[in-house]
């Protein structure tokens, strides 16, 4: 995230324009020594990342309505009848086989109800539950719950009433923001008709509307620090503070939130981060480059690598993360809003076979299926190319940014019944061109999805030790 230009650009910017904090404030808040106050940011820096980078996706979609990115306000749908594409920059290495729905909840006043139509049996939907401490605290859909319609409840982390009759189910949100990210499958292009049809029976409502009962008083309006995706790296350390405002403190970030708020950051600071010295603002920079360098070391060694493919399950609810801030941080920088292992697996990499980094620019590349040794799923598979540096959907000529299970039948297999992929910059030709995955003309990034993985043999589960393992990719001669 943070570059030695970044940490150029912004010593610069706060040696122009910030004010050295007063000694006499420092002193009569004990405030941190600057190697200890280091040592916060940067732990603070892990801690803080999944929370920066939702709470600047939250004000993206459903705070301002001029950001380009935005989808609905708060409470209500909005119903995407088309999948990602690389004009969709606020999310980073989106999912572009699912069309989204996406639905930003605010419980503050009361619980949500959200109700899911009938799907047939052989459609792939989900409805993922995260909140601002991006944990994945529930799910709906044909994994989860079946295809059948239902009522389920949102509730936040303080609401303490009764489970309402009709509801199939009660979801609880540490935070009062939170996120629900519906993917519906799409079958092929002409399938989007069916799909917008089903998008239609998604429905939010709050539970006073369910039970037709008088509204619950309206949450007070909040002012919200602007925030965007692009703004990350240069206000991090603000938009921590403000993110931490609408995350209750737990036991297990008891700790780290009272170093945090030591040096100014969150409900219980000792006095405003803007105060801090120069000297102070110059270490907190370095800090912020070592707890990002630390998370790329954990995407980078904290999976198991198989032929190239990095192989691991780094989402989940609290309990799975249990206070592990840089497995949190490395899955929110990996991918933010990825799914529980046993809804989707997510073999991942920047290398061939060998170790050598993907450059479109440099090679061409082949990555091949064995017969019979597709990925192993319930619902479906993909592989998307990401541009290495972004992370983001890459612009081509034939605007094709995966490949997918749905594909198989206009793609062709080799002789033996294997099936190749062609990853390169430019087309392999008319008779390969079915079976290619467009690169850009630099660093590449790839990532499988494996939606609903099989749990009996072979499988990918358990996650880096499955008896299915994901192929290597190969460098054209």
């Amino acid at each position: 995230m943070l570059t030695k230009r970044d940490l150029i650009r912004s010593a610069a910017a706060i040696a122009a324009g910030a004010a050295i904090a007063r000694p006499s404030l420092l002193m009569a808040q004990s405030y941190p020594g600057i190697i200890e106050a280091k040592d916060i940011a940067e732990e603070g820096f892990i801690y803080g990342l999944p929370l920066v980078m939702n709470y600047a996706v939250m004000q993206e979609y459903a705070v301002d309505r001029s950001s380009g990115q935005f989808k609905a306000p708060f409470n209500e749908i909005n119903n995407m009848h088309h999948v990602a594409t690389p004009a969709d920059t606020a999310v980073i290495t989106p999912n572009s086989d699912t069309p989204y729905s996406v639905l930003w909840l605010d419980l503050r006043a009361e619980p949500m109800v959200i109700s899911v139509p009938a799907i047939e049996r052989q459609r792939y939907y989900s409805v993922m539950l995260i909140d601002g401490n991006t944990y994945n605290y529930g799910y709906i859909g044909t994994r989860a719950t079946g295809t059948e319609p239902g009522d389920y409840l949102v509730v936040g982390p303080d609401w303490k009433g009764e489970t309402p009759a009709g509801i199939k189910k009660v979801f609880r949100s540490t935070t009062p923001f939170t996120l629900a990210v519906i993917r519906t499958q799409l079958f092929n292009p002409g399938d989007m008709p069916t799909v917008e049809k089903i998008q239609a029976g998604y429905k939010a409502q709050p539970i006073s509307t369910f039970l037709k009962q008088p509204a619950a008083r309206a949450a007070p309006e909040v002012d919200f620090l602007p925030a965007t995706t692009a703004g990350i790296k240069d206000n991090f350390f603000q938009y921590l503070d403000a993110a931490l405002q609408f995350v209750p403190e737990t036991p297990k970030d008891k700790a780290i939130r009272a170093k945090l708020a030591r040096i100014g950051i969150g409900p219980g600071k000792t006095f405003d981060f803007k105060e801090l010295s120069l000297e102070h603002k110059a270490e907190i920079l370095i800090a912020m480059k070592q707890g990002d360098d630390k998370v790329d070391k954990w995407l980078a060694t904290g999976n198991k690598v198989i032929n190239g493919w990095n192989v691991g399950s780094f989402f989940g609810d609290e309990a799975f993360y249990n206070g592990d801030w840089l497995m949190r941080a490395g899955a929110a920088k990996g991918g933010i809003y990825g799914n529980d292992a046993v809804e989707a697996m997510y073999p991942y990499t920047r290398t061939d076979a060998t170790g050598a980094p993907l450059d479109g620019s440099k090679h061409k590349y082949t990555l091949t299926f064995a017969p019979d040794q597709l990925p192993p799923v319930n619902a479906f598979w993909s592989v998307t190319m990401y541009d290495g540096k972004s992370q983001l959907l890459v612009k081509n000529p034939i605007n094709r940014y995966l490949i997918n299970s749905p594909m198989l039948s206009t793609m062709k297999t080799n002789e033996d019944g294997s099936l190749t992929l062609y990853i390169q910059k430019d087309s392999p030709g008319a008779d390969r061109e079915a079976n290619w995955l467009p690169a850009p003309n630099d660093t590449i990034y790839l990532v499988m999805r494996l939606y609903w993985p099989k749990s009996e043999a072979p499988s990918i589960l358990p996650a880096g030790q499955g008896t299915w393992q994901p192929p290597g990719i190969i460098a054209a001669n």
